[in-house]
């Protein structure tokens, strides 16, 4: 099959140093032009990575007819509106996360979907793609664990560079909207329905006024997850999905090691001590994965899941963590 072929909005670290490299040892993705609003950034990219062009607009790159698909690693505050060039472009788009500073911005990017049906338009999120997660998901399925009733997750870097846009409250930066939105995505997933009432509380750093300590408690009826983030602790994660009969820990849940095997643990029964199964996984990239199941769509004239509304909805329980922190109390989503 022939590779799908991609075009690069911006030379942001992510997509240099992780996306990119991983989406060119693919088997149906090849890199053909990467743009930059400074050329000599684009050129210096290109060069690093054996990319064949480098354009010094993204206008530029969005005009060109041999690019398919584009991705689109941009600060939070541009992913809608180049997304939709994009698409009014006629190229498929992978956003990174968080989609948008607002849900109703969102939207939008729904909206624009919706106006061009034969293209993809997918939010960025790679940790399902990994083996561990669809495993993860298996077990849970089949009531490997029981009954799922909790979920606990960790996720945390340190980052205080006042230069870096995860730092940089008006355009989107912060805890809950940069690691966060893991917690909450993975919570959907597996629990299979939106959390009916939330309840968020966050610190913030006096100097970027991002919120760089968060602690949320999702309620999902037949359980709650509650997840803690931050952008200036320890490097640390960790999930574990807890059930009836049993529990799912996941070792690197998020920042799934490209280069050596990872562990996730199942212990079964509902007594302490109960059998524990630990499943090792071979080398694999998850942005190389996701990269892959987004071009055998567009390719095969497929839809590319989870679908652009998924991302709205993870954008809704999102402002439902910061409405729930200004008010002191639980936020309903789903009426009771």
């Amino acid at each position: 099959m022939e590779k799908v072929r991609w075009g690069v909005l911006s030379t942001a670290a992510i997509g240099v140093n992780k996306v990119i490299p991983a989406m060119q040892r693919a088997q149906h993705c090849e890199i053909v032009a990467i743009a930059s609003r400074d050329k000599s950034r684009a050129e210096s990219a290109a060069h690093k990575l054996g990319i064949a062009r480098a354009l010094g607009s993204y206008e530029e790159l969005l005009a060109d007819p041999r690019i398919e698909a584009v991705y689109n690693p941009l600060p939070n505050h541009l992913h809608v509106p180049w997304s939709i060039r994009a698409l009014e472009a006629g190229k498929h788009v992978l956003c990174e996360k968080p989609i948008a500073l607002t849900s109703t911005e969102a939207q939008t990017l729904v909206e624009a979907a919706h106006r061009h049906p034969s293209l993809n338009v997918v939010e960025a999120f790679m940790y399902p793609h990994h083996p561990q997660w669809q495993r993860a998901l298996s077990i849970v399925k089949r009531g490997g664990i029981g009954t799922l009733r909790s979920i606990q997750s960790f996720f945390s870097y340190f980052n205080d560079d006042a230069t870096n846009i995860r730092n940089q409250a008006d355009i989107g930066g912060g805890g809950v909207m940069d690691i966060g939105c893991y917690p909450i995505s993975l919570s959907r997933l597996f629990f299979g329905r939106e959390p009916r009432r939330v309840s968020g509380w966050r610190e913030f750093d006096p100097r970027f006024q991002t919120d760089r300590l968060a602690s949320a408690i999702l309620d999902f009826e037949t359980g709650t997850s509650t997840f803690t983030c931050s952008t200036q602790l320890v490097p640390y994660q960790r999930v574990n999905l807890l059930g009836t009969a049993g529990r799912v820990e996941i070792e690197i849940p998020f920042n799934a090691p490209p280069d050596r095997p990872t562990r996730i643990w199942h212990q079964t029964g509902n007594q302490a001590g109960g059998p524990i199964e630990e499943i090792t996984f071979p080398i694999c990239n998850q942005y190389g994965l996701q990269g892959d199941a987004f071009s055998l769509a567009v390719r095969n004239g497929t839809p590319a899941l989870p679908k652009i509304e998924d991302a709205v909805a993870n954008m809704r329980v999102i402002e439902a963590v910061f409405e729930s922190h200004r008010r002191g109390q639980f936020v309903d989503l789903i009426p009771a």
